[in-house]
């Protein structure tokens, strides 16, 4: 199995709905890829004062395994900030 970390931008162009994240965790759980994700909450920099927040439109991430991504990114077309024209990017976890 291999191991995807989901980033989830926040640029959509349009608002989602409650109901389409709904709908989009429940088919994610039902594909057996599904991990586990969350919201992004407070955020703290550590490090010198040159350190740049890279991160600050990351609103959230989804992690998922699977042996073959094909489903997997079809999955993905269906998250609702794609559907709204936002950004997803899915990440490969490298086993160490």
């Amino acid at each position: 199995m291999d191991a995807y970390l989901l980033l989830i931008h926040n640029n959509e162009t349009t608002p989602t709905r409650y109901e389409e994240w709904e709908r989009f965790i429940a088919e994610a759980r039902s594909s057996g890829m599904f991990q586990g994700g969350s919201e992004v909450g407070r955020r703290e920099l550590l490090g010198g004062p040159a350190t740049v927040p890279s991160s600050s439109h990351i609103v959230g991430y989804m992690r998922f395994e699977t042996a073959d991504r094909g489903p997997l990114l079809d999955l993905l077309r269906l998250h609702p900030v794609v559907l709204h024209g936002g950004t997803v990017e899915l990440c490969e976890l490298p086993r160490s």
